[in-house]
């Protein structure tokens, strides 16, 4: 696979969905800052993920917020099915506490099959969580907290973004995802 389409791709769902729907009222300061780090991993096993997983978020606590705030990390080679890709967010979580980072990282993920607990796999809702890729945002826990300060009613994100998703044409929900339709031959 080339990273760099795979980069230009994950670029394009930000730039579209993720800030162009305002499905995060605080992503479009971390992307117009040019503070996010989207990398693309060459892993085939779970172990060189995690490693990978490890190496990312080590960079991120070594990198001054101003340079570096948050990093994606994009999964092309692995972890297709949701189900596998949500059993591996265990093990993220139980690396967030070997190394001590609960409370100091938080992992957001996004996926093209993502399905929420109490949806079925067609719901619009899941829209809000389905990237071109398995991807492994890591963010920064001060950021999060600063950037939730600043936000009136954060607590409605959730149902604003369900809205808008719902309330996209077939022909925005194809131009806007289009990974969703890939038609194979």
């Amino acid at each position: 696979m080339d990273s760099k389409k795979i980069i230009t791709q994950t670029q394009q769902w930000l730039t579209d969905v993720i800030v162009g729907l305002n499905l995060c009222p605080f992503a479009s300061r971390v992307v117009l800052a040019d503070t996010i780090r989207l990398t693309v991993s060459g892993s085939t096993t779970a172990e060189q993920l995690l490693e990978e997983f490890v190496a990312e978020t080590e960079l991120l606590q070594n990198t001054d917020v101003e340079q570096l705030e948050t990093t994606l990390l994009i999964i092309p080679k692995m972890l297709t099915e949701f189900d596998e890709y949500n059993q591996f967010l265990d093990l993220i979580d139980d690396l967030l506490l070997q190394f001590n980072w609960q409370g100091i990282f938080q992992i957001a993920s996004f996926h093209p099959r993502y399905c929420f607990a109490d949806a079925s796999p067609d719901d619009r809702e899941n829209l809000t969580n389905q990237s071109p890729y398995p991807t492994l945002h890591i963010l920064r826990e001060d950021s999060v907290e600063k950037a939730i300060a600043h936000y009136p009613d954060v607590d409605a994100v959730p149902e604003r973004n369900i809205k808008r998703v719902e309330e996209l044409s077939n022909q925005q929900k194809q131009q806007l995802f289009p990974y969703l339709f890939v038609v194979d031959s």
